[in-house]
């Protein structure tokens, strides 16, 4: 099978970072000994990707400097630098070449997921998309009721003290047939939610991909700090075969 493609949303400011982010792009953070964005090409390399485009806005330079043409990685990397920010999925119709199946992914997400195993899934199914999805409980801190409206009194019929609710909420990984791209309208904002409605309203299969692999999304100070605890305990699942420190430093002016 041919290396896929691989599209990395790096453009986002990290506001709820600040103010980390304010000099430092959130996919650049540093978790254990390497920036994020070093873990994402690692894994990319390991499962059989081969080019790698990196969306970029924010401190676009930077990111830039950093990854090179990506060779250190054994990758082909390229770039689309947005002028004005397009969303979380508008760039997807400027970019061009996306003529199979191609994983999409934001840079700022930690996990052990296997990027080839959701692509081969994604191609043996009918389904325009497919996004992988994690299951998340949410702990309401606060006694919730629920209510019988009868007229002017409202009864109390059940009592629940600090619930637990579960989700599967999307990892922010997902692979697209180029289908899609005929509901990105190109130069105009749009993002990901939008996108997957669209989708549904045309009749077109959105399919998930429920994963029990270990994810977190580093957008909120908890949980970059966090991560650099997952990240120690988690070192060889994160990155496959291990990686020297030492790969981890900046590309040399040249590469770039």
């Amino acid at each position: 099978m041919p290396a896929t493609r691989a599209i990395i949303l790096a453009g986002g400011r990290g506001t709820r970072l600040r103010p980390y982010t304010t000099t430092i792009p959130k996919p650049l953070m540093p978790v254990g000994d390497r920036p994020i964005l070093d873990v994402v090409l690692r894994q990319l390399r390991h499962f059989g990707f081969g080019r790698v485009t990196i969306v970029t806005g924010h401190l676009a330079e930077l990111i830039e400097a950093y990854t090179g043409d990506g060779s250190r990685y054994g990758l082909q990397v390229d770039y689309y630098r947005e002028d004005e920010a397009l969303g979380t999925v508008g760039a997807l119709a400027l970019l061009g070449g996306l003529d199979e199946p191609f994983l999409v992914l934001n840079g700022d997400v930690l996990t052990d997921l296997d990027y080839r195993a959701l692509v081969d899934g994604h191609r043996a199914s009918d389904a325009v998309a497919t996004i992988a999805t994690s299951t998340q409980d949410v702990q309401i801190p606060l006694g919730v009721m629920h209510f019988e409206d009868e007229g002017d009194d409202t009864r109390v019929t059940n009592y629940l003290e600090k619930p637990k609710l579960h989700y599967q909420a999307s990892m922010g990984v997902y692979c697209f047939d180029p289908a899609i791209l005929e509901h990105i309208e190109p130069g105009v904002r749009l993002d990901f939610p939008d996108l997957v409605l669209r989708l549904v309203a045309a009749g077109s299969l959105v399919q998930a991909s429920r994963s029990e692999a270990f994810w977190l999304d580093i957008g909120r100070v908890d949980d970059y700090e966090q991560a650099q605890r997952d990240f120690e305990r988690l070192y060889e699942r994160l990155l496959p075969g291990g990686a020297p420190a030492a790969a981890a430093a900046p590309a040399d002016d040249s590469a770039t």
